[in-house]
């Protein structure tokens, strides 16, 4: 009798954590996976976004916007993404391309206005496509915060920003490639570089964000944090957000683009993010609007860089989530991580953002990700 009871307890004990389990979303689930993982690791804060079916499903803010005043991290908090920057610099020259303005073939030399050869192979062409794939055989040795460093004219040592192999023979992430390639976007379309990413992206898209500091609401910037190990500590960088105003207001046209860093100085929410993902998602158009066509989309999706996984600023990998091969982008600097991925055929898409980020779990950001992955898409139980 008392084994009947007993069993009979248990039964009711085991019940009671089924029903109180089952109380919980699959939202809810994915938030307690995160936590999890934010408390096993040290992040000062994040956020993410969920698309599925084409539509933002699930919003994420955990831990803080601003470290020393302890504010909270919400949905219109703006970060700098750094390198997912990349894709919209790519995006807008394809939208040149496309008015037939440029030409991928294009000789880089011709468009950035100086001499842009690799010493050891002076008779190749650097084109377009090679800046935009990282495959023109350049480096950031001699750095890449102004075209200074690559010309000629204005710096002994430029030989340096060249490897050793042929343009077109080798893959190298070089954040120079894309401070060019916005030089050339200015020069061609008579624009400003961050005038026209918000002329022909973000304004039509109806998105909040942009290249300039101070076009831009900096009470919403989420403060980037790096890690100091020496000092075991979290460290503000506010150099993310300089605001280079003295560097704008003496600005040449055509050269001094890299002031806004096309390579990786894009300011924007979480959700705004998924939006402009979602757009590649579905070929270059996004609720009725497009913005490039399905042909230049395409173009930026196939794979250049085969090994590397690199088209025309976007990856290809089926290391995020086991059996998806994903396409997108990850950004990181001043402390900040970034990861932009969607499925182009299952139409699903995860955008997560740290604004400071140290830890021991193996993966990087993609445990997050797959949390998002199993609870808000799968819905795994």
């Amino acid at each position: 009798m008392m084994i009947r009871t007993a069993f009979s307890s248990f039964v009711i004990f085991l019940s009671l954590i089924v029903f109180f389990f089952k109380g919980f979303s699959q939202q809810d689930k994915a938030e307690a996976c995160i936590k999890d993982l934010m408390q096993r690791s040290q992040l000062v804060g994040l956020t993410a976004a969920v698309v599925k079916d084409n539509k933002i499903v699930y919003t994420l803010n955990l831990g803080y916007k601003n470290l020393e005043s302890q504010t909270p991290l919400t949905d219109d908090c703006l970060f700098r993404i750094a390198s997912i920057s990349k894709s919209f610099t790519a995006t807008s020259i394809m939208q040149l391309i496309e008015a037939k303005k440029l030409s991928l073939k294009d000789d880089v030399s011709k468009l950035v206005g100086f001499k842009v050869r690799n010493p050891r192979f002076p008779d190749q062409v650097i084109t377009l496509r090679m800046i935009l794939s990282h495959t023109s055989s350049l480096n950031d040795s001699q750095g890449y915060f102004s075209l200074d460093a690559i010309n000629p004219d204005k710096n002994p040592n430029w030989e340096k920003c060249y490897s050793d192999y042929a343009p077109g023979a080798g893959y190298k992430y070089c954040n120079l490639n894309f401070n060019m390639a916005g030089t050339i976007l200015e020069r061609v379309s008579g624009e400003r570089f961050d005038q026209y990413v918000k002329h022909h992206i973000l304004d039509p898209l109806g998105l909040y964000g942009g290249y300039c500091v101070d076009s831009l609401d900096q009470s919403r910037f989420a403060t980037l944090y790096e890690y100091n190990t020496s000092e075991e500590k979290f460290i503000a960088a506010p150099a993310a957000y300089a605001a280079r105003r003295e560097e704008i207001a003496n600005y040449t046209m055509g050269y001094s683009t890299p002031i806004f860093s096309p390579t990786g100085g894009m300011k924007i929410t979480a959700a705004d993010l998924a939006r402009y993902m979602t757009m590649h998602m579905n070929l270059g158009k996004y609720e009725g609007k497009r913005i490039i066509s399905k042909k230049s989309a395409r173009r930026m999706q196939s794979l250049i860089a085969k090994e590397d996984g690199y088209g025309l600023a976007i990856v290809t990998t089926s290391s995020l989530i086991a059996g998806k091969v994903m396409k997108g982008h990850t950004g990181s600097a001043y402390g900040l991580f970034s990861t932009m991925f969607f499925h182009p055929k299952e139409k699903f898409g995860i955008v997560v953002i740290t604004n400071g980020y140290h830890s021991s779990i193996p993966g990087g950001l993609k445990p997050i990700v797959n949390c998002l992955y199993d609870h808000v898409i799968a819905k795994q139980p």
